[in-house]
């Protein structure tokens, strides 16, 4: 039940009407709007916004879905329900046309009826409709494209045809001859061609020359200035041509009527099949609406329940789009600890909007339209929603503003309960403010007690006072800017506001003597009340900022805590397994040894130690030693395993000289030492010299350098290729979406060509996500030596998304 009878007036339903009817194909739809009302079964709810937001998609997804020729021929269907009634011309080319629709969205909807529905509830809307196929082609058979009667329907008419077409023709011969001769004579301008004047071929002639032409007047003009004359000659013919037209009207009534008569038995059916065009119709402009105002559907529970994440008033947003304008998104939420939110703020501080914006989102859902909010929104289901806003006095019944609202609150106390929803906007106002402060307060205590739902505006510190000490009441404020003296339009639930009356007084210019009155009459303790509610708001935002940043660090530490205790897992797994395998095969190896060298020393024993015999033992036991040894060897070479958690042997300093093999730690290529000077060297790689610290160096072997000089090509060439691979490098690289040892791997090489290149900065993106990516990635640039110095890029540029690595 909703309360007053203008509820949607009061909340602006019905301009959501109005934007919804503007979306329609066809009054089929329009009427659909009209019925369009509050429920209270989750079912209902649940499967209207499911229909809307399977449609939302097939806007957003497909490009097939028939939307032409949307046609309401029902009132022409239901008179054919009269014996001897036929169905015109007209509106038998729309019921074909409208038909092949509905067969085109019944087809679409039903292409993946036998496997995984996509849009499941719109095909149970298309369950029950009937489709003929063979109606439309029995309509083909009569019409034509341009909706008229084809000769091939009947003999008769092909017959009446021809004949009409003859004596259409030979009249117009004999007119253009009549014609012509009074254009020689003068009496007829040039220009004239024969004209149809009650169904008549004319002469158009000038009122002056009319008696130069024998025949019957049929017309003039408005001016007076010519007249329409039927020649004498060709009277009787149009006769003929008149009772043809009425022969061939006849046998297309009579071909229309036979039609009608087949037709007939279709009806209901295809009535039923013109109410899902209707759906359709409706479903259609529901989602067309619901895009422009960026709605989707939410989570609904079958409890009554508002969490809603960035919620938005449609009409404002359309409104202030228009001004290219952001609307400020309302957080709000009522469960069963906190039900009834108590508002306050200063005026003009958006306290009104909220409690609308509540009633007109809520009341949509509950009539089965998707709302502006974000997806982890939760919407619950009431089964009353009452609201009192604005001016109620009527002369007429002798009600005065006050009055209203206490018969308002009389019908809420009388009919709320723990399912019902209130808005009140300015409870209390309207009369002696410590009265009508007392009354709101014990209404209040009432609407508690009773379990009610609700959002309530107010001034009164009383009822603040109560929220603060009531459960299941909270309060909650509109945010003002005190320094810049401006509203902020957005809710802080938890601390009371404040209305800011002074300061909005002396914005507005205010005599300074009559707000230093107001003062002293009122005390400074009241006026400072506002100012430490202000700061205790402030407070407690910063404090649940940091909070929320606690909790995220927190998380993210025992997902990557999680991780690396997986991993650990994993590889103390594959060295058991390793252990286990290497075990195994000793023991095979020993068992299999043991058993050769008895073997040959029995052998040596019953050959009694003969030379050759001796040999050819000793020859079989050095091969085994050396298939032994291979086995021993990929043993070794599958148990080699190196604990991430196991720290690295400091390796034995190495002192470099002049002619030595070196490479830059962490780099595959090799050069050569040319020069010593202090803590530096200058190396030549390939052609390339540079001076490089001795630190970043490590020796390698002659050979490793042999190998290098024998694959670097000329001079010439290198300094081309190092120009070409400098012109093809980019110096961004996108991992996102990569494994980590695969981004690690891509970065390794990039990090590798960039220093080769000589680049002096490069950027990784790598997207924010959980942070391993970049925790990965920013952990191996710090061990690389041609690495300078990293950090995340400017916010407006991709912020901790992007690494910036500087190159020296």
């Amino acid at each position: 039940m909703v309360y007053p009878e203008n509820f949607e007036q009061k909340i602006d339903f019905h301009k959501i009407r109005q934007s919804i009817d503007s979306f329609c194909l066809s009054p089929l739809g329009q009427e659909k709007i009209g019925e369009m009302q509050f429920s209270t079964s989750f079912e209902e709810i649940d499967r209207r916004l499911s229909q809307t937001d399977e449609f939302i998609r097939i806007l957003q997804e497909e490009d097939s879905f028939p939307t032409d020729h949307f046609y309401d021929v029902r009132p022409v269907l239901r008179r054919l329900h009269v014996e001897g009634s036929w169905i015109d011309q007209n509106a038998l080319l729309e019921l074909r046309r409208s038909l092949q629709t509905i067969y085109g969205i019944v087809a679409f909807l039903r292409r993946d009826e036998d496997g995984n529905p996509k849009y499941p509830h719109l095909l149970a809307l298309a369950g029950n409709v009937v489709v003929y196929p063979d109606l439309i082609k029995k309509i083909d058979t009569i019409l034509d494209d341009s909706g008229q009667v084809k000769d091939s329907v009947s003999p008769q008419l092909a017959d009446i045809r021809r004949r009409l077409s003859t004596t259409m023709n030979s009249v117009s011969k004999i007119l253009n001859t009549i014609l012509r001769n009074a254009q020689s004579e003068g009496f007829v301008d040039r220009d004239v061609t024969p004209a149809m004047r009650d169904g008549r071929l004319v002469i158009p002639v000038d009122p002056s020359h009319k008696r130069r032409i024998r025949g019957i007047v049929h017309d003039e003009s408005a001016s007076g200035k010519t007249v329409y004359i039927e020649p004498a000659e060709v009277v009787e013919a149009n006769n003929r041509i008149r009772e043809l037209e009425n022969e061939e009207r006849r046998e297309i009534i009579r071909i229309l009527t036979d039609f009608t008569d087949y037709l007939r038995p279709f009806l209901p059916d295809l009535l039923e099949a013109y109410e899902f065009l209707g759906w359709i119709d409706f479903i259609r402009a529901k989602a067309k609406f619901s895009r422009q105002i960026h709605a989707i559907k939410p989570v609904v529970e079958n409890r009554p329940e508002i969490d809603w994440v960035q919620a938005v008033h449609p009409l404002l947003y359309l409104s202030l789009q228009k001004q290219n304008r952001q609307v400020v998104p309302l957080d709000i939420a009522l469960n069963r600890e906190n039900r009834l939110l108590i508002i306050s703020g200063p005026n003009a501080g958006g306290k009104s909007v909220c409690l609308k914006t509540v009633g007109l989102l809520q009341y949509m859902v509950q009539c089965g339209l998707p709302i502006p909010v974000k997806e982890n929104s939760r919407v619950g289901i009431f089964n009353d929603i009452f609201i009192d806003i604005g001016d109620e006095q009527s002369i007429e019944n002798d009600l005065s503003t006050y009055s209203s609202h206490l018969l308002n609150m009389k019908f809420f106390l009388k009919n709320c309960n723990e399912k019902s929803l209130l808005l009140i906007d300015e409870f209390g106002s309207g009369t002696e403010p410590q009265i009508g402060a007392a009354i709101a307060e014990a209404l209040l205590d009432q609407f508690n007690r009773k379990q009610s739902f609700g959002v309530i505006t107010t001034h009164y510190r009383n009822l603040k006072q109560y929220a603060a000490e009531h459960p299941g009441v909270i309060n909650g404020a509109m945010l003002y800017d005190r320094h810049q003296m401006q509203p902020l339009f957005r809710l802080s639930i938890g601390n009371p506001g404040s209305s800011f009356a002074v300061e909005i007084a002396r914005k507005i210019g205010l005599p300074e003597e009559v707000i230093d009155r107001a003062a002293e009459i009122i005390g400074s303790d009241a006026i400072n009340i506002d100012k430490y509610l202000q700061d205790i708001s402030r407070d407690k935002r910063y404090w649940e900022r940091k909070r929320n940043e606690i909790r995220r660090e927190r998380k993210r530490a025992s997902e990557l805590s999680a991780k690396y205790q997986a991993e650990l897992e994993e590889i103390e797994k594959q060295k058991k397994e390793i252990l286990s395998q290497a075990k195994l095969q000793a023991e095979q190896l020993l068992a299999e040894s043991n058993a050769r060298i008895e073997k040959v020393i029995r052998e040596i024993r019953q050959s009694q130690a003969e030379k050759e015999r001796t040999k050819q033992v000793r020859r079989s036991l050095n091969e085994f030693r050396e298939r032994v040894e291979r086995k021993e060897d990929e043993t070794n070479e599958r148990s080699k395993f190196r604990s991430p958690r196991k720290k690295k042997k400091p390796q034995e300093k190495v002192t470099l000289l002049p002619g030595d093999a070196v490479r830059l730690k962490g780099q595959t290529v090799a050069g050569k030492i040319l020069e010593i000077q202090g803590k530096k060297a200058w190396v030549v790689f390939g052609s390339i010299k540079s001076m490089v610290p001795i630190d970043k160096l490590e020796k390698v072997s002659q050979s490793q350098l042999k190998k290098e000089i024998k694959d670097t090509p000329s001079d010439s060439n290198m300094r081309e290729l190092i120009h070409e691979r400098k012109l093809k490098f980019k110096p961004d690289i996108d991992v996102r979406g990569m494994r980590g040892d695969e981004a690690l791997q891509a970065v390794m090489y990039f990090i590798d060509d960039a220093i080769q290149l000589g680049i002096s900065r490069v950027r990784i993106l790598h997207g924010t996500g959980t942070g391993a990516l970049r925790q990965i990635i920013r952990e191996y640039l710090g061990t690389v030596d041609g690495v300078t110095h990293f950090q995340d890029e400017h916010v407006e540029l991709g912020g901790a998304g992007i690494t910036v690595v500087d190159l020296g």
